[in-house]
């Protein structure tokens, strides 16, 4: 008798994926067949080639490595990296690279709005002259327990925040996605809340960790990174670091973020990586190295404690994870 070994990341789907998504069957099947109709090929090559169209960053790129920012493991390589990500607005699986065809990261704006002192809308270059990028190497957990080490490069989410001036008001900030369901076509399911939305405390927005992200592996980010600019909060959960960042509003109430409103009884606010507490479907107890298959002990705050553990103290007993 055959017996397949599953490895430890390869959850079933009706575990890995939120219940809401996996009971769209239909938006699943679609994308397949449109993938197959359209001959798509499938594969890091395919992933590779959609993530380097030209990009007019992209003599910014390599950025210079900050050394305070370092790995207990090594970098995850640029092919498994770039077909193992979520991003539901183009595909419920993980090669999603072959469904971004038709996405374009030029022209992007970007609206800073909200409490703040001058709303504002910058050109995603224009953006770039404001900032300084720097390379980090973050490690990555994923809410499904798996795991992954990665070359960022972007600029610390403090230095927007500081464009922007907040009024004294402003205790959050809101984050949206693009929206447009002719290039991500499970946005034209009505029944999930498009745009993508996030949000980050004031305090977490203007940690050291929070980065924007606009490339990866030494390079504009490919598409299914999150191109052109996304957020990484590397103590959070992944599905809290928002890709295809349109809009930044600065709010004094607490955002509705996106898998909060699709289901909120597995996926909160906060998505703080904590062992001792488990998804309700599964334990978060450890993670598995999408490359190596290692499963390892899942580290509170993902082992970043030293940097934002601060930001929790006297919220021991709230629920501060999920």
């Amino acid at each position: 008798m055959h017996i397949r070994r599953r490895r430890g990341w390869e959850i079933p789907e009706a575990l890995a994926t939120p219940e809401a998504v996996y009971l769209s069957r239909r938006g699943v099947l679609g994308a397949g067949a449109a993938m197959l109709a359209g001959g798509v090929m499938a594969g890091p090559a395919a992933a590779q080639r959609v993530g380097d169209a030209a990009d007019p960053s992209a003599g910014l790129y390599p950025a210079a490595q900050n050394p305070r920012y370092t790995l207990d493991r090594p970098v995850t390589p640029e092919a498994k990296a770039s077909v193992v990500n979520n991003y539901y607005e183009f595909s419920y699986g993980k090669n999603v690279a072959p469904s971004m065809t038709r996405f374009q990261r030029r022209p992007w704006l970007v609206k800073i709005d909200g409490l703040v002192e001058k709303p504002q809308e910058l050109g995603i270059d224009d953006l770039l002259k404001k900032v300084q990028l720097e390379e980090r190497l973050y490690r990555h957990r994923c809410v499904e327990a798996w795991s992954m080490a990665v070359p960022w490069t972007g600029f610390a989410m403090k230095d927007l925040v500081a464009l922007a001036n907040p009024a004294s008001g402003a205790k959050y900030v809101r984050m949206e996605t693009f929206l447009d369901p002719k290039i991500a076509p499970n946005q034209k399911d009505f029944r999930y809340p498009w745009p993508y939305v996030e949000g980050l405390t004031l305090e977490e927005a203007t940690n050291e960790l929070a980065f924007l992200v606009t490339g990866v592996y030494g390079k504009p980010a490919p598409n299914q990174f999150g191109a052109p600019l996304r957020l990484v909060t590397p103590w959070k959960y992944g599905f809290k670091s928002i890709k295809g960042i349109v809009r930044f509003t600065f709010t004094d109430k607490q955002p509705l973020s996106y898998w909060e409103e699709v289901q909120g009884a597995e996926y909160g606010f906060w998505a703080n990586v904590n062992p001792k507490v488990p998804h309700p479907r599964w334990s978060q107890a450890s993670e598995e190295d999408i490359t190596t298959g290692e499963r390892r002990p899942t580290l509170i705050f993902n082992g970043y404690g030293a940097f934002v553990a601060d930001l929790y103290k006297g919220r021991e007993n709230a629920k501060i994870w999920f």
